[in-house]
């Protein structure tokens, strides 16, 4: 099997360019796209059919929360975890009834990403345990 290949989406170029070295970095992940904003994440997974997807919550244009619902509808088995500056329990709520399989912080992505991508390629789930 190659590489898994993860599609990322964040407004920030900076922080997008971080998570995809971070994952890049990481033996058998592959970003397999950018994208900017909501729509495009939506517009990237149904073309690429990537294995997972990594969002923000706070993007322009369609926000995390309702891109993940969006690719729930035509991809329920592409896993997607949500990487946000929010650290609040009831986004957490939110994302997990979406059926998000992981929530990240962006203040701890540097040491957790990489763990919550394997952990729910794994088929489990990644959520803070400290909320």
């Amino acid at each position: 099997m190659g590489a898994v290949r993860i599609l990322v989406a964040d407004d920030q170029e900076l922080v997008r360019k971080r998570v995809c070295s971070t994952l890049e970095e990481a033996e058998g992940l592959q970003v397999c796209a950018e994208a900017t904003n909501g729509q495009e994440a939506v517009d990237r997974a149904r073309e690429l059919k990537p294995d997972l997807i990594i969002l923000d919550i706070t993007m322009p244009v369609l926000n995390g929360l309702d891109a993940a619902r969006l690719i729930q509808e035509f991809a329920p088995e592409i896993p997607i975890i949500i990487l946000s500056v929010h650290k609040s329990k009831q986004l957490m709520e939110e994302a997990q009834k979406i059926g998000v399989r992981g929530y990240v912080t962006k203040a701890e992505a540097g040491q957790n990403l990489v763990k919550a991508v394997r952990t729910v390629l794994a088929k489990g789930t990644y959520y803070p345990v400290d909320l």
